[in-house]
């Protein structure tokens, strides 16, 4: 009686466990998501090392950003049919091959070389390891599964980013590239001993079902919601830490503090962006859009004074990933209503349009900041952008009525 007790009450308690394979995701999310971040603290350092201009460093944001958006739907559907821990591992090793390459770089072209590479394996790891973290639990775990496993994106940017900006300010910004090598072969090693082999394998994502997507308006209506909205953001961001030590006035060591706070506010926005978003995300966007609008405008006048400008900052960061939930559950009811079967397809696609935004929003910082206006006016150039997005939105929510 007892033994039947005990052998019950350990496969209660096996069931209600996560498996380990799955925190190995998580680390290797971790150093995925720091790589992409990270580099936001290091612009000037990497522009002062390599003799390149600030506006010329943005390049290794929006270049990173323009390989995870070829990475997420175009390569994941070409490696379709690999097994999945295979392709796997083969991500964790470019990962490592793309920071061990940005550590050595001579140059500033291998560095930019290295960040699109390392783009690459980023886009295909999200893609796939969604479905990877889902198939290794029941069904009713598989939501649970997923947050677990984008949780180390949301805490590479909390603390993985103003640590990694604080090792490079203080001992070279090849250190910080070293240490995320080091992170992603802790992954792949993780990932080597405790993912299993035998994955079941959902059928490839192809390219045909990516282009049957894109030519729908309402799906493409929101692709370009998600890069204006989202990618607005990213004008001023991009261009964060020299706007705090130029215009503020803040030394290097205290901008890693408050990349700190800007990534705590981020972890919070989220979570309050995913509760308002459930039933009608476009409603939800149009208030976070026009919030995100006003704070960028705000930032604008308030840069110069030390502590206002961390006040603004942080409301900027609660809203910068607020509309990250809703803007990825419209594109999925969109798809429902229009083409069912295609919503992994359409959340690839729109993975991508987070990074296409993230590209825009860089490469316009950047001729801002080479421009006449000066680094300064990249808050209300960014608040312009996610109008853009906010009026997008209007149109949509108008047509859909969700």
């Amino acid at each position: 009686m007892e033994t039947s007790t005990i052998h019950r009450d350990t496969t209660v308690a096996q069931k209600k466990s996560l498996p380990a394979a799955l925190w190995a995701l998580t680390i290797s999310a971790f150093a995925i998501g720091t790589t992409e971040f990270v580099i936001v603290g290091l612009l000037s350092t990497v522009a002062n090392d390599l003799g390149t201009s600030l506006t010329s460093a943005g390049l290794l944001v929006s270049l990173y950003a323009i390989g995870v958006a070829i990475g997420a739907p175009i390569l994941t559907a070409l490696t379709g049919k690999i097994p999945r821990k295979q392709l796997l591992m083969g991500i964790m090793l470019l990962f490592i091959i793309g920071n061990g390459l940005a550590a050595i770089s001579p140059s500033f072209e291998l560095l930019l070389l290295s960040r699109v590479v390392t783009g690459f394996a980023h886009g295909v790891f999200f893609s796939i390891g969604s479905t990877i973290a889902a198939s290794l639990v029941p069904k009713d775990k598989r939501a649970t599964a997923i947050s677990i496993m984008f949780a180390g994106l949301t805490v590479a940017i909390v603390t993985g980013v103003p640590l990694g900006t604080y090792i490079g300010q203080n001992f070279g910004w090849r250190a910080t590239f070293i240490g995320v090598a080091l992170l992603g072969l802790v992954g792949a090693v993780a990932s080597l001993a405790l993912v299993p082999k035998n994955i079941k394998q959902s059928a490839p994502l192809r390219l045909i079902d990516q282009l049957k997507v894109i030519k729908n308006p309402s799906i493409l209506l929101v692709l370009a919601i998600t890069a204006f909205g989202y990618g607005g953001t990213f004008v001023t961001f991009t261009y964060l830490t020299p706007l705090l030590e130029e215009v503020t006035g803040f030394s290097s060591n205290m901008t890693s503090v408050f990349l700190l706070i800007y990534g705590i506010a981020i972890a919070i926005g989220n979570i309050i962006g995913g509760k308002v978003s459930n039933n009608k995300p476009g409603k939800a966007l149009l208030v976070m859009f026009a919030l995100q609008a006003i704070v960028l405008f705000v930032l604008y006048f308030t840069a110069s004074s030390q502590i206002f400008a961390i006040i603004t900052l942080f409301f900027m960061g609660i809203l910068a990933f607020s509309n990250v939930p809703a803007l990825q559950l419209y594109v999925v009811k969109m798809a429902e209503k229009y083409l069912p079967g295609t919503e992994d397809v359409a959340s690839a696609l729109n993975i991508a349009a987070f990074n296409v935004g993230i590209a825009i929003g860089a490469y316009v910082g950047g001729m801002v900041v080479e421009s006449s206006l000066g680094i300064e006016a990249t808050p209300w150039v960014g608040g312009i952008l996610v109008i853009v997005g906010f009026l997008l939105t209007l149109v949509l929510f108008k047509k859909e009525k969700i």
